[in-house]
């Protein structure tokens, strides 16, 4: 991994942005010591599941938003 200081990012930071959208990484030095990593993005390697997997198997009660019986609520509040 490259190391780059932080006057050198703030005299080119497109350079550099442009070099980790490549798929640079760098380390971010000040005073000889290591700061901070700059570098790219991880794409997700999974596609996502499509929308209505589930559809049809199981359907959502009518009162599933209906307030909580007074004994759970309690002992959701410690008493």
């Amino acid at each position: 991994m490259l190391s780059v200081t932080i006057d050198e990012i703030q005299n080119d930071p497109i350079k550099y942005l442009r070099q980790v959208e490549s798929g640079i990484a760098f380390i971010i030095v000040q005073a000889d010591k290591p700061i901070a990593e700059l570098r790219p993005i991880s794409q997700p390697t999974h596609k996502l599941r499509p929308f209505g997997l589930c559809e049809g198997e199981f359907t959502v009660p009518t009162d599933f938003d209906s307030p909580l019986p007074e004994d759970i609520l309690n002992a959701f509040e410690g008493q």
